[in-house]
């Protein structure tokens, strides 16, 4: 019987140690559920251990194969380019690897479920009808990205009879988060959830929290409240494996219709063809400082 390949890891890195911290414990959990399967985890920039420093460490256990994972709820910059690009020059590092790679997980009606759950948290029993739903992404310069939240959005509100269920960003991308709860006030919402549609704790969240705290204290009419992100939830450790599964046996489904890569998308027709270069990431090489001096384009590290 052949070995299954390893699985690996790849998370987007956060300035909040609490963050990073919860994506190394899920990593460990995952190894812990799945003990015969070699696990890693690993990060495209801002904290420790790097991508290449997970790779090094399942090379070290005698892998040769492996599927990675992007722990990442929607396919932008970092899905698409920064970590095949990795993945490609771990390659070159460790000649006689091999590996497939895995799509990003949501929108999945399991990550749905849990979001439904976080809203039922805060909502306390309130009826559902009377409720408008803020769901809050990352955001992104990346159009399909920035889709694929409106997506999720859309399949939340699908047959749960929430009055309705609109979509704003916490950077990089309109509308903003205030500008999200005061078109939910123009629509006649009287109670309002805001949900992060964030798999860990982290800084973006945090801020999410924050400005929706702000705008309700401007409006004290209305009933504003914040839900929980998605966290380590049995539901998100099963997709990962769907993922993995899909992954080895090759039946991987990537989303390139709207790609921004490929597609020519107004205002964006410049990126057809692009090659996919990585972005300077310092960390890579496991010497591990802050960098506020990213280029290509990526200014939303300054922003985490």
């Amino acid at each position: 019987m052949t070995t299954p390949p390893a699985l690996l890891i790849a998370g987007h890195g956060t300035r909040d140690d609490a963050g990073a911290e919860a994506f190394r414990d899920f990593v460990r959990e995952l190894g812990r559920r799945h003990p015969d399967l070699p696990v890693a985890g690993g990060f495209i920039e801002l904290s420790p251990p790097p991508l290449g420093e997970a790779v090094a460490e399942l090379v070290e256990r005698g892998v040769r194969r492996f599927a990675a994972v992007p722990l990442m709820l929607v396919s932008a910059g970092h899905a698409k380019g920064d970590i095949p690009a990795a993945l490609a020059r771990e390659k070159e590092r460790h000649p006689g690897i091999s590996y497939t790679y895995g799509r990003p997980l949501g929108p999945h009606p399991a990550l749905l479920s849990v979001l439904e759950r976080r809203l039922a948290q805060v909502l306390d029993g309130a009826d559902r009808a009377d409720v408008t739903v803020l769901l809050v992404g990352r955001g992104s310069t990346d159009p399909d990205a920035n889709a694929e939240v409106f997506k999720a959005a859309r399949l939340l509100w699908e047959g749960r009879g929430y009055a309705g269920v609109e979509t704003a960003f916490v950077s990089l991308a309109a509308p903003d988060v205030p500008s999200g709860l005061d078109r939910c006030a123009a629509l006649g919402a009287k109670r309002i959830v805001v949900l992060p549609y964030f798999l860990f704790t982290g800084i973006l969240p945090d801020r999410v929290r924050q400005q929706t705290e702000d705008w309700a204290a401007a409006h004290p009419e209305l009933d504003v409240r914040s839900a929980d992100v998605i966290g380590p939830e049995p539901e998100l450790l099963d997709l990962v494996m769907e993922r993995y599964e899909e992954a080895v046996k090759g039946d991987l489904r990537m989303n390139c219709d709207s790609c921004v890569y490929r597609i020519a998308l107004p205002g964006f027709e410049d990126k057809v063809g692009l090659p996919q270069q990585p972005h300077f990431h310092p960390d890579d090489d496991g010497h591990h400082h802050g960098h506020g001096h990213h280029h290509g384009g990526h200014s939303h590290s300054h922003a985490h």
